[in-house]
């Protein structure tokens, strides 16, 4: 079935809503982190009674520990599903490519969630997200050449953009273009083990070219609003 609906409002409801849940877990360290910073030798720390500041520390350091793992859990399982959906709702089949064909929006997520939260998040989100889209769309043979693929080129997009100085649009155009050439060279391999042919898979790069430059048209659109959001949370 084909659906080529660019309508992006998921995408952005669900970020929205990762969002609002780690600023409220957030909530819940920073007055002891406050008090903490002012010296004060005992404080009340989530309302439950006083405790001495050693105390304190120790409380706040289990709790910031905690809060990462939320954080990385909530925020990688969204992004892992938003790039399932994505690439299972949001595609194009081509007749011409050897393998059946397919251009897909599922690396707008991925591209996102890798340069917003970091290379952990995007390697996950693609991996996972791809690859269970192709165990459940009838492409299970594809399914561990994705995982491996696409793992890498989420884990590329975000270990290239994680220094602050790459926050910009140059490093990011960067980044989509690294995970391009992996993705072209990757599925090339995979196609000449799969079909034993190095002649065939030749077919499926146009493909694949067009659906990272559509990627990357809406990434580079939207990804500078969604900044702002996630400075604190990139994991």
């Amino acid at each position: 079935m084909t659906n080529i609906s660019l309508n992006l409002s998921p995408l952005f409801f669900t970020i929205n809503c990762v969002f609002i849940h780690v600023h409220s877990c957030c909530k819940s360290t920073t007055r002891t982190k406050n008090y903490m910073k002012r010296g004060h030798p005992y404080i009340d720390v989530f309302g439950k009674g006083s405790i001495t500041m050693e105390k304190a520390v120790q409380t706040s350091q289990r709790t910031d520990q905690e809060l990462s793992s939320v954080q990385f859990l909530t925020i990688t399982a969204a992004f892992v599903a938003l790039t399932y959906i994505f690439t299972a709702f949001i595609n194009v089949k081509l007749p011409i490519a050897a393998n059946g064909g397919l251009i897909h929006l599922g690396n707008v997520p991925l591209f996102i969630g890798a340069i917003l939260f970091g290379k952990k998040t995007g390697a996950i989100a693609g991996g996972i997200g791809m690859g269970l889209f192709d165990l459940l769309s009838g492409w299970t043979l594809w399914a561990p050449f994705t995982l491996i693929i696409v793992g890498i080129m989420g884990f590329t997009v975000g270990k290239l953009t994680e220094n602050p100085r790459h926050q910009n649009m140059k490093w990011y155009v960067i980044a989509i273009a690294s995970a391009c050439v992996i993705k072209v060279a990757g599925y090339y391999i995979a196609e000449v083990i799969i079909y034993g042919n190095p002649l065939a898979p030749i077919s499926s790069i146009p493909g694949n070219l067009v659906q990272i430059g559509v990627a990357a048209v809406i990434v580079l659109i939207v990804i500078n609003p969604l900044k702002p959001c996630s400075k604190k949370n990139r994991i």
